[in-house]
């Protein structure tokens, strides 16, 4: 009873750093599809601030769903878009606003992963509590699931058909018809977020259709629970589908309530002549090994050897041994049921944890093996079996203190330090542009991002119809490209109202003094960690870390 009191305090304690950390906020800029798969687009759409629509969703290539945007990082723009415009908020919109209101929706979805490991783990024979805090503490919650994501959505929508489908076991009776409905609505959800969901949902529909074959019912509730299934899928298909077509194609929502029969059929004929099916492009362009390519390739052993090391550490290597024993003791019964006749084929020997949980784990780490292109946000749904597997009461989880160590330098890591500077390099010139001298007389500012991720530019609050400010994605461009960059600004520079600010990591600082330009203002933002431009640890030990570890803000000097 004591040690379940101090894992439900820890939790508490664990839940309120999770929601805290996120109004803080974050720093950590892990990947740009967390800002240019939702809220990028919808601070466009819903906002009308200038922004980089990313090329899955411009309507020549539409390869992601408009559904799960408009639903998450939408609905939160709208609200405060509602609060300005009531005057409620008279400033509700800014970089700050922009960034944590649709971190802050995923954070409370986040807890949907809470709620289903407390409602799965006496079904699968874990301690609760000992689950919840080995998933309130490990930094792929506090971080990956906090970020808007689609594999974070992908995450929760795996959580829920792990629930559903452990349900009806649960409380001694097949799944109801209802949870078959529900079943399909999220399976096919999730399709149309992310392909790759079928991956994750092959295991549940397998061990869910076998409960319905065991539950020796008739076969007219067999075809009622799958019928149920497919009807629900198609109408949520047909969702999705309409809606991604109505928004790539620019239909008129207006002629859909048009009085006259004629036109709206029309509009039908419209709508289908222009069907959007947005995973099939998706799956159309990433089993094209050249488009794979531009993403950059890996082995296909990645996932089991790299990623999910980096995502689960210990947990991960525990999964594998235990995966291995089990399927050494399988093979082993199987010899002596074949040779000596001394049991049933196919009994599995009593071992640790269970054998059904790690292929929950493991099957969609193998399907997803077999894509070239692997990084580890693609594996974080899999916390959900592995944290059940790792607190059976019959297995002691090992190395506590290394847990412990190992999730507080990935939170350090990639909560504060990975190209954390850009960030808040952003708010710093959206109030630098924002500010009363700016607002009064006209200036022109150029923002030159070299060597940084893709700046978000919606964090600028620049509406569209705003045309004094330029922003140049250099990206990781070689010396001489950026120099001839620099210099050609620098020569068209002569309005004292243009500003030319360069934003670069400290590790390349000095790439730009080659470039024969001066500057008037240097600002240091701390700590800024470019993994693609990583400090060279000799530098570290002198007294130049700070400035490694930095994002420098440069104001080129026009008097020059």
């Amino acid at each position: 009873a004591g040690a379940a009191m101090v894992a439900r305090a820890l939790w508490a304690l664990l839940a309120a750093l999770r929601a805290g950390w996120c109004l803080l906020p974050q720093s950590g800029y892990l990947h740009p599809d967390e800002f240019f798969q939702a809220p990028e687009v919808m601070a466009g759409d819903i906002l009308n601030l200038q922004v980089y629509y990313p090329w899955e969703f411009l309507s020549s290539s539409p390869c992601r769903t408009v559904v799960f945007p408009l639903m998450t990082s939408g609905v939160t723009y709208w609200v405060i878009k509602s609060l300005q415009q009531l005057d409620i908020c008279s400033s509700c919109i800014n970089s700050y606003t922009l960034l944590v209101s649709p971190r802050l929706l995923f954070t409370i979805l986040s807890f949907i992963l809470d709620y289903s490991v407390y409602q799965l783990a006496p079904f699968w024979g874990a301690d609760p509590w000992k689950a919840l805090v080995l998933l309130a503490g490990s930094y792929v919650t506090l971080v990956f699931y906090t970020r808007t994501f689609t594999n974070t959505l992908e995450g929760l929508l795996f959580a829920l058909l792990m629930v559903l489908v452990s349900s009806g076991k649960s409380s001694g009776s097949s799944a109801e018809p209802t949870s078959s409905s529900l079943m399909g609505v999220i399976t096919t959800a999730g399709f149309f977020n992310r392909p790759t969901f079928l991956a994750f949902a092959l295991m549940p529909l397998l061990y869910w259709a076998g409960l319905i074959v065991d539950s020796q019912k008739s076969i007219k509730t067999l075809i009622n629970h799958f019928l149920k299934f497919i009807l629900c899928a198609c109408f949520t298909a047909s969702v999705f589908i309409t809606a991604d077509t109505i928004y790539f194609t620019s239909v008129s929502l207006d002629n859909l309530y048009s009085t006259n029969k004629s036109s709206l059929i029309d509009v039908i004929v419209q709508l289908h002549d222009k069907m959007v099916v947005t995973p099939f492009n998706f799956l159309s362009y990433n089993l094209n090994p050249h488009n794979l390519a531009l993403h950059g390739t890996h082995p296909r052993v990645t996932h089991f050897t790299v990623n999910g090391v980096m995502l689960f550490g210990i947990l991960h290597i525990l999964a594998i041994s235990a995966g291995f024993k089990m399927l050494k003791r399988y093979v082993h019964q199987l010899m002596l049921v074949r040779w000596c006749f001394c049991g049933p084929p196919g009994l599995l020997v009593h071992s640790e944890g269970s054998p059904t949980l790690l292929l929950f784990y493991f099957v969609p780490l193998a399907f997803l093996s077999l894509f070239s292109h692997q990084e580890p946000r693609f594996l974080i749904p899999l916390i959900l079996p592995l944290v059940l597997f790792s607190a059976s009461p019959n297995r002691a989880v090992k190395g506590k203190f290394l847990i412990v160590l190992f999730n507080l330098l990935g939170a350090l890591l990639f909560g504060c330090l990975h190209q954390g500077g850009l960030i808040p390099c952003l708010f710093h010139l959206e109030q630098l542009i924002h500010s009363p001298a700016s607002s009064s007389h006209s200036r022109h500012y150029t923002l030159l991002f070299a060597h940084t991720y893709m700046p978000p530019r919606s964090l600028l609050n620049i509406k569209k119809t705003d045309m004094h400010v330029e922003v140049i994605d250099m990206a990781g461009a070689e010396e001489e490209t950026l120099c001839q960059t620099v210099e050609q600004r620098a020569s068209n520079f002569t309005c004292s109202d243009s500003h030319i600010f360069i934003i670069i990591p400290g590790t390349v600082r000095a790439t730009i003094t080659k470039c024969g330009v001066s500057f008037k203002n240097e600002t240091l933002i701390f700590p800024h960690l470019s993994m693609e431009d990583p400090p060279q640890i000799p530098v570290l030990s002198s007294g130049n870390w700070r400035s490694q570890l930095g994002l420098y803000i440069l104001e080129l000097n026009r008097d020059h």
